[in-house]
């Protein structure tokens, strides 16, 4: 069983730059495969970032690659999103999700098993 809390969710001005955080709680986290997925109003759920167990492989979406680093501390059961370049239209609530140990790297927001509760961000123009 994994528990994730997200933080760092705020109104941040377009260009501007913002760090998430997930606090992980649990023994699996160390081998599980971590994601970023986000939701604005009217929308469904968008993949962002996802990363391996130890943090060797990542991947994003077209729409963040460039601007947007996820990385993890294993040590800590924390995964990180850096986000530089903020735009508008990356506002949405940012989850953070957990696939079951060992299994690999996915963008299918259904096929992660364990979510957060989430946290705005919202970017002015």
């Amino acid at each position: 069983q994994v528990q994730l809390v997200e933080s760092g969710g705020t109104l941040v001005q377009a260009g501007g730059s913002l760090r998430l955080s997930c606090a992980a709680s649990g023994r699996t986290f160390s081998n599980a495969v971590m994601g970023w997925f986000r939701q604005a109003p009217g929308k469904e759920r968008d993949f962002v970032a996802t990363i391996s167990w130890y943090g060797v492989t990542s991947y994003y979406a077209d729409s963040v690659k460039g601007r947007f680093t996820i990385s993890r501390d294993n040590a800590k059961n924390t995964l990180y999103l850096q986000m530089n370049s903020l735009k508008p239209e990356d506002t949405a609530v940012y989850y953070c999700a957990a696939r079951q140990p060992y299994e690999s790297t996915s963008r299918n927001w259904n096929e992660y098993a364990y979510w957060g509760q989430g946290t705005q961000v919202t970017v002015s123009s």
